[in-house]
C-alpha cells in the first residue's frame, strides 16, 4: 500500500451527482511529502466532487493548523489554515495540466490521486516569512539575536534592536497592568485626583 493510496479518487466508478470525501492530515502526511517547512499538522480536508457525466468539479476546503518554525526565534509557530481550491477534471487524449483551472487525464486513468493537490494548496497558504506576532518570540533567543546582530554603524540592526526592546517593554507593562486589581486602581485614582476635597 502506497503512502498516498488513501487519496486516490475512483473517478471512473463515480456515478453522476455529488460525492463527499474527508481526509485528516497530520505530521506524517508532510513527512511523506518531504516538506521542509511544515513540521506538524492538524488539518481536515473536505472534498466535494460533482460529476455531471462529462467532467468532474472538485472543490477542496482545508481547515486546521500547521506547525512551522519561526524565522526569527526558531521556536514552533502555530499557523492557522482556512483555504479553498477548485479545479475541473475531464478526460481527453493525454495528460494536460497547462491550465490552473482544468486538468485533463488520459482515458486509461481510472483514478486521480489528490494528495499533491492538497499539499500544494496548503503550502500556498504559507507566507514567505513566517514569524511570531510582535512580542511573541522566545525572549532568550531574541536577546541572543540582538546581542550577536549589533554591529557598529549598522542602522538596521539598531532599529530592530530598538523595536525588540520597545516590544519587550510593552509586554512588561501589559502584564503589570493585567496583574493589578481594579479596586486598588480606583483608590489610587482618587488619591491622585487634585479636585478631591474632604
Amino acid at each position: 500500500m502506497g503512502k498516498f493510496s488513501e487519496f486516490k479518487l475512483p473517478l471512473k466508478s463515480l456515478s453522476v451527482g455529488i460525492h463527499e470525501f474527508e481526509y485528516r492530515l497530520g505530521k506524517q502526511f508532510f513527512v511523506n511529502m518531504e516538506s521542509a517547512d511544515i513540521h506538524g499538522a492538524d488539518l481536515v480536508v473536505h472534498l466535494t466532487v460533482n460529476y455531471n457525466g462529462d467532467f468532474y468539479t472538485l472543490d477542496f476546503n482545508i481547515q486546521g493548523e500547521i506547525t512551522l518554525i519561526c524565522d526569527r526565534c526558531l521556536d514552533d509557530l502555530q499557523f492557522p489554515v482556512d483555504t479553498n481550491y477548485h479545479i475541473v477534471v475531464k478526460y481527453g487524449d493525454d495528460y494536460n495540466d497547462d491550465s490552473d483551472e482544468v486538468l485533463e487525464l488520459p482515458e486509461s486513468d481510472t483514478t486521480l490521486n489528490v494528495a499533491y493537490m492538497i499539499y500544494d494548496t496548503v503550502v500556498l497558504t504559507i507566507p514567505m516569512k513566517h514569524v511570531h506576532p510582535l512580542g511573541k518570540c522566545n525572549r532568550q533567543m531574541s536577546a541572543l539575536l540582538k546581542k550577536h546582530r549589533a554591529t557598529a554603524g549598522d542602522e538596521d540592526a539598531e532599529l530592530e534592536n530598538g523595536l525588540i526592546d520597545e516590544i519587550d517593554n510593552i509586554e512588561e507593562e501589559e502584564s503589570r497592568e493585567a496583574a493589578s486589581d481594579p479596586r486598588w486602581d480606583a483608590l489610587r485614582k482618587l488619591s491622585s485626583d487634585d479636585s478631591y476635597t474632604e
